[in-house]
């Protein structure tokens, strides 16, 4: 009997254990999908930043060619 219940105890240990690493897992995913979705933020961001300066350098060009 005795031996039934350590037995069940280790199962039970070895369960926590499973489901520990499951979430660990589980978590590290999710932040590996949040870097990812950060850095396509970055990377539209930067995009958009480009686009501004070179609209800002064609009219700095044709505002300095009226002259």
């Amino acid at each position: 009997m005795r031996q039934l219940i350590v037995a069940l105890f280790i199962v039970a240990l070895v369960g926590c254990g499973v489901d520990t690493a499951t979430t660990a897992a589980t978590s590290a995913s999710i932040k590996k999908q949040e870097v990812e979705e950060g850095k396509r933020t970055q990377d539209r961001a930067q995009q958009k930043i480009d686009q501004m300066q070179e609209q800002m350098q064609q009219r700095a060009q044709q505002a300095g060619g009226k002259d």
